[in-house]
This record gives C-alpha cells, structure tokens and sequence, in this order.
C-alpha cells in the first residue's frame, strides 16, 4: 500500500514535548499507511535522544534526520528543505515539535473530505491553546463556528492567525516546486497558506483535534513567532 500522508515534524530543544507530538501520530487510526518525518535542527538537550528512541521501536514509519549544525539560524525553511524532499505521501500534514494532534482521527477525517473533494487543495480545522504543561488556557484557534469552505479573502484578513499550521493538511504536489515569493519570505506558513488558497479551495472542520503549545521559550515555534514579530516591526 501506497503513503497516503507525510507528516512533516521539526523539533529544536523539545525535550520536554517531542512525546507528546510523537503519541499523537501514532495514536491516528486510519484505514492508509502514513509516514512521519521529524527533522532535529541540531537540539542542545535531549529532544534526538528521544526521537531516535522511538524510531527503533518505529522502524519504517518513524524517519529521523539529525542535523549537526542549526540550520534554521542560516535562514533556511528546514521543513522545506529537508523533510518535503523525503515525503513519499500525496498529503503532508504539519505539526510542531512542541505541539501535539488531539484526535485519533484527525488525519482520516481530512483525508476522507480531501479525497471526495478534488478541488480542495487544503484542509484545516479549529485548535486549542494550551500552556506549558499541557492544561487548556480557555482559548481556542478557531475562524468559524461551522464547517464550512474559508475563502482566500479571510485567510488574508486572518494572517499567521486564522489558522495553526498544526492543523493543516494539503496536496503534496502542490507544493513540489513552490512560487519565488515562498521560498524568498522570512517565515514560511503564512505564504505557504495563501499560495494554497490559490490552488484550490480550503475547507475548515469546526472541531478541536489539536492543540498549540504557548510560552515554550527557546522551542522552534518561539524563533518564528520572534521572526514574525520582527518582520511586523519592519513593515
């Protein structure tokens, strides 16, 4: 059986949250085979320990990369450049070192509705916020209070906000050779977002099957949301 999704994870010092990420996929019950792809930008702490203890228990599903130099600080899309070149799957869903998938059936769901809908080139869904440990912050991700299709007018107006890139699953082909002005941005996930809702349309769940780690100093998520900050500041 063919890969049906590649799951596109990067860690850096997520010693603490890597088990949570790493649960969640193989927690998904799904009726396709799946891959997943964790990329460890050169962690200080124990974050490839860890991702490679899993990967022996995980032989073949579970496909490491280790760098021995940070490559994020050279400015370049780690996910991009090193997990999507591997993917063997026709939809590559995103989830964070730091983050975590809530719902076992979160990838059959988006696949099921990508699958019955050609035309869709993008599927999303609503998320919670938690803090550190884990414990919900009472917030939720969330554009709309239905399932419905987002129009790329909303996905402008919302930004890095309208959605957590730990919801998202897309068609890989899409992305094979992506437009100047992606690989060229500072941050990767706001572009990658719009050029998708040009390609198709984006369908949103409203269902809470993830969730968003805030407050994780030093994480991967924390330099781009400073990056993104500073791109803001410089506008």
């Amino acid at each position: 059986m063919s890969t049906m999704v590649s799951i596109n994870c990067i860690a850096y010092n997520q010693e603490r949250y890597i088990s949570d990420a790493i649960e969640g996929f193989l927690r998904q019950q799904t009726d396709f085979e799946y891959e997943i792809l964790i990329h460890d930008d050169a962690s200080t702490d124990r974050t490839a320990d860890i991702i490679e203890d899993y990967a022996r228990q995980y032989p073949g599903l579970i496909k490491p990369l280790y760098q021995t130099e940070n490559q994020y600080s050279k400015g370049i899309k780690v996910g991009t450049a090193f997990n999507l070149p591997r993917a063997e799957g026709k939809y590559v869903a995103f989830c964070e070192g730091d983050d975590y998938w809530t719902d076992p059936e979160k990838l059959q769901k988006q696949v099921d509705y990508m699958e019955s809908h050609p035309d869709c080139s993008m599927c999303c869904h609503a998320v919670k916020l938690v803090n550190r440990e884990g414990r919900s912050v009472g917030r939720l991700i969330r554009p709309y209070h239905q399932n419905r299709l987002a129009p790329i007018e909303d996905l402008i107006m919302g930004g890095g906000t309208f959605v957590s890139i730990n919801s998202i699953i897309y068609r890989r082909e899409l992305m094979d050779s992506p437009p100047d002005f992606y690989l060229q941005a500072p941050v990767g996930d706001i572009p990658m977002l719009l050029y998708l809702s040009t390609r198709g349309t984006v369908y949103y769940f409203d269902e809470v099957m993830s969730a968003y780690r805030t407050g994780v100093s030093g994480s991967w998520t924390d330099r781009i949301n400073r990056s993104r900050a500073k791109e803001i500041d410089a506008r």
